[in-house]
């Protein structure tokens, strides 16, 4: 079923004690057909719901991804397995809040940002977004520049350049069908993650060390703390959760209980779904990386490119499936890999503006903008520190995400968890606990490296005492400042509430009848889908 064009149908629908009528519509689609969801229990409604959860994973798969998950097999092992493990389970959780939160809602996070934080702590939330967008475009861009220079032998400081008009050639693809190109990079990705696959059958990992590595925590030095929150910047990525509360608006579900509950049903179906192919690809990468490298029969030069395993090297690792075409191909799924991560983070900054900032900005100028914050310390880097420069700048980035998570994560916890926010669909007790939990653990292992790192660097400095204890203060001021950042979000209290008919309505066939239509339904957001889809979209009837 497609909704017609010119039809004005409510956005969002106010009540008003028991009279229950819908107002006048917020957002009018007089332009595109849309997807509509029937309002009637049908495992068939599951097809309208496939897209968000998938292009959100990709983030999950992207260099930045790659390259901490080689560093942490060629040194660790399988001990950093546990990490990812409990990342996975964790985007799990917080991906299903974010798109429970659209659908409740109306609203994506970065609207309810704006709408419930002062001007001053909302722009400070608003440049943290930005920058955590540029940490995650830094490894699409020298993923790139990997991937040109073993296909074509270009320099990297060249390819870093490159990458800013490429990014430019794929939103002009997007014109011809968005959905086509990301199923073709999807499926050159995917083409890789097979080849890891079969990898593991030629590397033999012993399963109980795998197993090992998966269920018990440990972390062995300050190394692999600061590469298990590499790993956890590179899993749950704070830009995720403001797009994935904005791509289920492009959605028209009935208003009605249970529409709304279908609708967050088939959200995390289709996000676990997606989320455990990631997780596998990342476990394979691990694996495959810790029985090679940590392998006795490794030959010299092998050994060598293990001792600091970067993506520009990492191709040696695939020689057993794919021989002498190992090199190329890791390279196109490379390429493929930081451009649909492009598409992603374009997405993701377009609702980042336009929910902090009511500012919308065309995809290219935005792309652009973007992309020329990601090159300037790419550029540096490649110059001055070469491969192994760029590939400690994706780790580094990786690291600024995960330190940035809970500035997104508190807030949407605290908006999920809320009543007047959520009405019949606030969080369970259970999932609160759980994801309050998630977040402590992310907070105290950031703090925890922050506070080893600042003792580690005022140990062995060689400072005179006065530089020391100026250093000493000035890094307690920051993790202070920090922590207490953190504490505001958690302790202020939420004051906007969300006004929506489901909020109030009970299962029964009277809520799901207003003004005599068969179902009340929620108009996709024109503004949403007209960044998401720059085309107009072909939808099949679902009847």
């Amino acid at each position: 079923m497609a909704a017609a064009p010119g039809t004005a149908q409510p956005q969002f629908m106010t009540g008003t004690g028991g009279n229950n009528r819908p107002t006048e519509p917020l957002i009018e689609n007089i332009e595109y057909d849309q997807i509509v969801v029937p309002d009637k229990k049908s495992w068939k409604n599951f097809f309208a719901y496939l897209g968000p959860g998938f292009l959100v994973s990709i983030a999950y798969i992207d260099p930045g991804n790659f390259q901490t998950d080689l560093q942490a097999g060629a040194q660790y092992k399988y001990g950093l397995l546990w990490i990812i493990l409990l990342a996975s389970f964790a985007a799990l959780i917080i991906q299903m809040l974010a798109a429970n939160l659209g659908v409740v809602t109306g609203k994506h996070l970065a609207e309810h940002c704006r709408k419930e934080y002062p001007k001053v702590p909302n722009f400070i939330l608003w440049i943290l977004a930005e920058i955590a967008i540029v940490a995650c475009d830094i490894p699409e861009v020298i993923g790139t520049a990997f991937a040109l220079n073993m296909l074509f032998k270009i320099p990297l400081w060249c390819g870093v350049l490159i990458t800013g008009l490429s990014t430019l050639v794929l939103l002009l693809l997007q014109q011809y069908g968005v959905r086509k190109l990301e199923i073709f990079i999807a499926f050159l990705v995917f083409t890789i993650a097979a080849c890891f696959f079969v990898e593991l059958g030629y590397a033999k990992p012993k399963s109980l060390e795998v197993l090992d590595g998966l269920f018990v925590p440990q972390l062995k030095g300050s190394g692999a703390t600061k590469l298990a929150i590499s790993l956890l910047g590179a899993m749950v990525m704070p830009h995720n959760l403001f797009l994935h509360s904005a791509l289920v608006l492009s959605r028209k579900i009935p208003r009605s209980f249970n529409g709304i509950k279908e609708a967050s049903r088939f959200y995390l179906i289709e996000s676990g779904f997606a989320l455990t192919v990631a997780f596998l690809i990342n476990v394979s990468v691990i694996s495959v990386s810790g029985a090679i490298c940590n392998s006795s029969s490794l030959n010299p030069d092998d050994e060598q490119k293990c001792k600091d395993l970067d993506l520009n090297k990492a191709s040696f690792l695939l020689k057993n499936v794919l021989g002498k075409w190992s090199s190329k191909l890791f390279a196109i799924a490379l390429l493929a890999s930081g451009q649909s991560s492009t598409i992603t983070g374009t997405y993701a900054g377009q609702y980042v503006m336009q929910g902090f900032l009511d500012l919308r900005l065309k995809p290219w100028i935005r792309n652009f903008l973007t992309r020329c914050l990601a090159i300037v310390p790419s550029l540096i880097v490649a110059i001055i520190g070469g491969s192994a420069g760029a590939g400690n700048l994706i780790i580094i980035a990786s690291m600024i995400l995960s330190f940035e998570l809970p500035f997104a994560l508190i807030p949407l916890l605290k908006f999920t968890s809320s009543k007047t926010k959520m009405g019949l669909y606030v969080n369970s007790y259970l999932v609160s606990a759980a994801t309050w939990i998630i977040g402590s653990l992310i907070i105290g292992i950031n703090v925890y490296y922050l506070a080893e790192k600042l003792i580690m660097s005022l140990r062995d400095n060689h400072l005179k005492l006065v530089g020391t204890m100026f250093c000493g203060i000035l890094g307690l001021a920051g993790m202070l400042v920090y922590l207490a950042s953190i504490a505001y979000l958690v302790i202020r209290k939420n004051k906007e509430g969300t006004h929506l008919l489901a909020l109030t309505a009970s299962e029964s066939p009277g809520t799901a009848n207003v003004s005599g239509d068969s179902a009340v339904y929620c108009l996709p957001r024109e503004d949403i889908v007209n960044m998401q889809l720059p085309q107009r979209s072909i939808v099949s009837d679902l009847d």
